[in-house]
């Protein structure tokens, strides 16, 4: 007898449906068509799936705003934001579609080594097989396509798994691929109970994984996953450096957006603002007035910036950890106020260097500032976390710029932007806790393939 999931509205707790999680007689039926489809993936040229992504990309763009309305409805994220999501995916499914072209390898003489010439090597990439690809909500069809796409690129079958949050977004997804030309035989749909997730691991029928989430999550996969290839991209502490030439308010437009939209559920969200002690107040002002503006409230208006947190469990986390730094002498600047899921944009000063919310992730619109003097201070600062996703800086001096990029622990330093810059055919990933390998459409393609050398 299958088990039953209920998603609520995290803006108003309306329902919005009742489901069934997948049986796993239901899993292992859907990982022997995974199989199959490998095969009739072997048959189908570049150019093929390529088209097939173009028509998916077109296919996305006419039900866009179908699905921004669900997106919105899953998740609480402002209606403006989901239409954003969805441009995004719209550029990841064509990326997908153009690197299915260039997928190329490479001709090696044998004779740079002695007594091992008169061969050429021929090395070409081959897909995995079936990659499990597993998606967090808060942006629930742009990642899947940057996963979707170029496992599909790359020549692989895919199960794919979203949040239980995103089930009506994530199945009219699957139903445009296979609008598209996908087959059903090379993607599947599945939300297994977390009671299955150890074992469906450990699938021998499932050749790799391709998580975005948690650490904690991270962590089971890892143990249960034992030898297949993993793809994890997973959590940020990601700084925002303010240095004494920054365009202020280029820099506090900056922060706002990438701290507070979204309801700061983003892994690359500005989660700790360094502010030179020369610009501080004047920073500070400028930040606090325009967030003070910033419309709270019912997320399908076009005006609302800030929607509610995904549920009640996580703002009453966020809470936490915004009394903690105050009772650590923190004081409010902004904010610190609540009602149900909704957190309101909280600014933080006197934020201690080792306080909960400048060390651990918060998943939610709080941000601490931190005044310094030299550069040197704040770099063991920045570094004192678990993860090392991604940072911003606003400067013009180059020598700063290069000395922050050879010092942080980070995978992106953003010049006159914030941590949270991304575009589909750039690296995307971390180091340390951040994650392992790396996204971006060409990037991940490789990921999810292996070199395969022919010797003549």
């Amino acid at each position: 007898m299958s088990q039953t999931y209920t998603l609520v509205n995290p803006y108003n707790n309306e329902l919005l449906g009742e489901y069934e999680y997948s049986t796993w007689a239901q899993i292992e039926e859907k990982l022997a068509l995974l199989k199959q489809g490998q095969r009739i993936q072997r048959k189908t040229a570049a150019f093929e799936r390529a088209n097939t992504l173009m028509t998916l990309a077109s296919l996305l763009k006419d039900h866009a705003e179908e699905m921004a309305k669900l997106i919105t409805l899953e998740t609480g994220k402002t209606i403006s934001d989901s239409r954003v999501e969805m441009v995004r995916a719209v550029n990841a499914t064509i990326a997908s579609a153009e690197e299915a072209r260039q997928i190329s390898g490479e001709a090696l003489d044998s004779d740079a080594y002695a007594a091992a010439g008169g061969k050429i090597g021929v090395v070409c990439w081959r897909p995995l097989g079936t990659i499990f690809c597993i998606t967090p909500f808060n942006f629930p069809i742009n990642i899947a396509m940057h996963k979707i796409g170029p496992a599909y690129a790359a020549g692989n079958s895919i199960l794919f798994k979203p949040g239980p949050q995103n089930t009506a977004s994530s199945q009219l997804l699957v139903d445009l691929c296979y609008e598209a030309g996908i087959p059903q035989e090379v993607l599947q749909f599945c939300m297994p109970p977390l009671s299955d997730l150890d074992r469906l691991n450990a699938h021998p029928e499932i050749n790799a994984i391709n998580f975005t989430g948690g650490t904690a999550a991270a962590n089971a996969i890892s143990a249960a996953a034992g030898y297949k290839k993993l793809l994890l991209e997973l959590g940020g502490n990601d700084p925002l450096i303010i240095m004494d030439d920054a365009d202020l308010e280029a820099a506090a437009k900056s922060a706002i957006n990438h701290r507070f939209a979204t309801a700061g559920q983003r892994c690359t969200a500005a989660k700790r603002l360094f502010i030179h002690a020369s610009v501080y107040d004047k920073f500070r002002d400028i930040l606090v007035e325009k967030s003070a503006a910033l419309v709270v409230g019912d997320p399908m208006k076009d005006d609302t910036f800030v929607g509610p947190v995904i549920h009640q469990a996580a703002a009453n986390e966020i809470r936490k950890r915004i009394e903690g730094a105050i009772n650590d002498g923190a004081t409010v600047a902004l904010g610190n106020q609540y009602e149900g899921a909704f957190v309101y944009p909280t600014i933080l000063e006197n934020v201690s260097a080792d306080s909960e919310v400048m060390i651990e992730e918060t998943f939610g619109p709080v941000m601490p500032l931190y005044k310094f003097d030299q550069v040197e201070e704040i770099i063991p600062i920045i570094n004192n976390t678990a993860y090392g996703l991604q940072a911003g800086i606003f400067s013009n001096n180059l020598a700063v710029i290069r000395h922050l990029f050879e010092e942080l622990d980070v995978g992106t330093l953003a010049t006159n932007d914030g941590p949270g810059f991304r575009t589909e055919h750039f690296p995307f990933g971390g180091v340390k806790e951040s994650g392992v390998g790396r996204e971006g459409i060409k990037y991940a393609i490789r990921e999810m393939s292996y070199t395969k050398t022919l010797v003549i």
